[in-house]
């Protein structure tokens, strides 16, 4: 395999074919870990293919993909990542209670996630699928319900817990054949220059010569340690480094909202996933095996904070009150009682048992603490700059009310890694940012669509007012009795099409 370098000397252009190969470092195929293997303070530099700063589950799950492709799983990989967990091998205990960070995985991922083969390690452990999910209004006026079935799907969702994620795509990340090695450090500062016009291009360049031509860019870690990469990936979250060392300024705004997660207990075994938009914000009820769920409830910052520090019998008075009758009635069926207000959306089609308004199972038992986090929208101006990529929440960030977010950056490091194979087939430098904004080209529009989509589900039900509540009524009722819209609906969160309706 060839790539081409081209040079300038004087008003003549100088091609050079060269062989493309991965950088290799004698200890590039070791997995650091607190007791060994870890690179000593200030040791020599070492020169890397791809620079993956964060270790989450998008970061790894863009290594994962890069080890599944066949002109990428020879690749040189450093990863940079402080957290303590990447260094030991099992930090999964089958006895441990479900954590209450979670993750609603849409089809679409899990497919990716069996295609770079992580999904498999997913499977040993606690996960819990859904076939059918139920969203209705405080009001009473509308509800809405999905079965799998309706859009010949066997699922919905599954929901996992994060550290389940995590730890399956690590192990997955230690039996692939790719070139890694996990830096147990922070990112603390990142040069790249401008390209050199000089013909000295040639692959016998040392590190530093390369640097100082543009061809790689140069980490500084806070221990010590330096790095040089032909790209560096910003996969550290919605206050990336990367992504302020590269310059990129991003567009968003703080919501006036917490989300209180948790895990729950039940008498029986849970198997849809709930969702009632209350007027402080929505709250989700989601299977996670066995007779637990997971609650996700926004609410304002006051209420959130109330919420945190009540007692356990108050806690779960609550939310058993707030999936019930609490804010108002039940839905009914024919929506708003006997009234013919919506009869004209059905067109003659008769609802059967299985579509009837549900309550949700009662919540008997608190089974983990109580957290709070703000809620926010964050979307990257860029998601490439010479010689930098931005994965996951270092490019988006958004409300968690439809539990896109990872399923978003997984879409990410599906696209990013497909790019990059793309790229070293032709011979391009993975680095240069005309092949990277073909990454941004393929993600942008999905993830902006998506964005707006939740937003405006976000601002649609933060306003309590008669005419708007008839308006999200009839919403909520095309959506439950429209068999096409149904299915796009079903379609569009599962990750399979771009746009409702219009793909």
């Amino acid at each position: 395999m060839n790539r081409i370098l081209a040079t300038k000397a004087g008003s003549n252009v100088y091609r050079l074919r060269i062989p493309w190969r991965p950088f290799s470092n004698d200890a590039a195929s070791v997995i650091s870990s607190p007791d060994a293997g870890n690179p000593e303070k200030g040791s020599e530099a070492q020169q890397y293919d791809i620079a993956i700063v964060g270790g989450g589950m998008v970061g790894l799950a863009l290594a994962c993909s890069l080890a599944s492709k066949p002109l990428t799983k020879h690749l040189n990989v450093a990863i940079v990542d402080s957290n303590p967990a990447l260094g030991r091998k099992h930090f999964i205990k089958k006895d441990d209670l479900p954590d209450p960070r979670v993750s609603t995985i849409t089809p679409a991922t899990i497919s990716f996630l069996k295609d770079i083969g992580a999904w498999r390690f997913v499977e040993q452990h606690r996960h819990a699928y859904f076939d059918k999910m139920q969203v209705w209004d405080y009001t009473g006026l509308s509800y809405a319900k999905y079965n799998a079935r309706e859009a010949d799907k066997e699922v919905l969702g599954c929901v996992v817990e994060n550290k389940v994620l995590l730890s399956s795509l690590l192990s997955h990340v230690r039996d692939a054949d790719l070139l890694k090695k996990i830096y147990p450090s922070r990112l603390t500062s990142m040069s790249i220059l401008p390209n050199s016009s000089s013909s000295e291009v040639g692959s016998t360049l040392s590190m530093t010569a390369l640097f100082t031509h543009g061809r790689l860019a140069k980490l500084e870690l806070e221990d010590g340690n330096s790095l040089y990469s032909k790209l560096v990936v910003g996969a550290d979250g919605g206050k990336s480094r990367v992504r302020e060392l590269a310059g990129i300024r991003t567009t968003g705004w703080n919501y006036s909202q917490n989300a209180i997660i948790c895990t729950v207990e039940h008498d029986v075994e849970n198997h849809c996933a709930w969702q009632r938009f209350l007027p402080s914000g929505p709250l989700a009820l989601l299977p996670i095996g066995d007779k637990f769920s997971n609650i996700v409830w926004t609410m304002t910052p006051e209420e959130s904070s109330h919420f945190k520090s009540m007692t356990e019998d108050d806690f779960l008075k609550a939310v058993n009150h707030a999936l019930d009758y609490g804010y108002g009635p039940h839905p009914t069926s024919s929506i708003l009682g006997s009234s013919d207000l919506f009869s004209w959306f059905k067109g003659g089609i008769s609802s059967s048992a299985n579509d009837c308004f549900e309550v949700p199972p009662k919540v008997v038992k608190l089974a983990s603490e109580r957290m709070a986090f703000p809620l926010s929208l964050r979307h990257a101006n860029d998601y490439a700059s010479k010689r930098v990529a931005l994965v996951g929440d270092a490019a988006h960030t958004v409300h968690p009310l439809a539990g896109q977010g990872v399923n978003l950056g997984f879409g990410d490091a599906s696209s990013l890694s497909s790019v990059i194979s793309e790229g070293i087939a032709v011979g391009t430098d993975i680095g240069e940012v005309s092949l990277l904004k073909k990454y941004e080209a393929d993600r942008k529009p999905a993830n902006v669509m998506m964005m707006a989509v939740l937003d405006g589900f976000q601002k649609a039900y933060s306003v309590d007012f008669g005419p708007l509540n008839i308006v999200r009524a009839a919403a909520f009722h095309g959506a439950h009795h429209i068999s096409p819209l149904k299915k796009s609906i079903i379609s569009y969160a599962s990750g399979e099409l771009r746009l409702p309706l219009f793909a």
